[in-house]
């Protein structure tokens, strides 16, 4: 897919956070309360820290949701219940506003992102003409985090394209010696922010879930599979996310 703007140009971004309350984890996690404020409120004042994004929605299909995202004044749109994926609510809002070129997904859970490590995947869309979608890596500096299942790994070009996502050690280090796993140079972990060229997206979401994606659980297998190019920003670590009860407890522990 050719880019649709030349290098002088920057392209209107449109950010989109989905948010739904019937998680199988954690029923209602964007509004549990982290330090006087519901999760989504974090997500969202981080994302609207960043400049270069023009407009911010949260996208929900709870009324809950959506009346305390307009509480704190965000721009809320309804969508369908019956959308597989947060991927499939960012298109729906996506298609009533043609005018943005970029689409970057924020997910609900991340209230500790980075407004800079979003502002790094938005400088790729300059750095990464060819790209169709943009996301994140950092660095992995422990065995253990290499061989966590949990912790996407992402196998990188030199020039930032991926080659693959992985649950797996990956890349392996074949020569390593025999009586331990020796860390490879190049090992990164994936961290779930996406910014879509439109038009990809829109690709995107008509693909039907491919062979990998379903093997590993990982939706940008689907991507990949289809031919799209999927370039990655190093940043410096990744947020701390909510997937779980036990996750927010830490955090707030960390808090005190």
């Amino acid at each position: 897919m050719s880019p649709s703007h030349s290098a002088s140009e920057h392209p209107k971004v449109l950010a989109v956070i989905p948010a739904r309350y019937a998680s199988t984890r954690f029923p209602g996690k964007p509004l549990v309360d982290i330090q006087g404020k519901p999760m989504i409120q974090h997500v969202w004042e981080r994302v609207r820290g960043v400049p270069a994004i023009e407009r911010v929605l949260i996208a929900t299909d709870d009324p809950r949701i959506a009346q305390a995202a307009q509480g704190f004044g965000a721009e809320v749109m309804m969508t369908s219940p019956a959308h597989p994926s947060g991927t499939d609510r960012m298109w729906e809002v996506a298609q009533t506003l043609p005018e943005f070129e970029w689409v970057l997904n924020v997910q609900g859970d991340e209230p500790f992102i980075n407004p800079s490590h979003l502002q790094a995947a938005l400088d790729g869309i300059q750095r990464f003409p060819a790209a169709d979608i943009i996301t994140l890596v950092t660095p992995i500096h422990t065995v253990d985090d290499w061989q966590e299942p949990n912790l996407v790994k992402a196998v990188l070009t030199a020039q930032g394209q991926a080659l693959y996502f992985s649950r797996a050690p990956v890349p392996y280090h074949r020569d390593a010696p025999e009586d331990a796993f020796a860390l490879p140079q190049g090992a990164y972990r994936h961290i779930g922010i996406y910014l879509y060229r439109r038009i990809a997206l829109e690709r995107f979401t008509q693909l039907p879930p491919s062979p990998l994606e379903q093997l590993e659980k990982l939706e940008q297998l689907r991507a990949l599979e289809a031919g799209m190019a999927i370039y990655a920003a190093v940043v410096s670590e990744a947020p701390v996310g909510v997937d779980t009860p036990a996750d927010l407890i830490r955090i707030l522990d960390s808090l005190v």
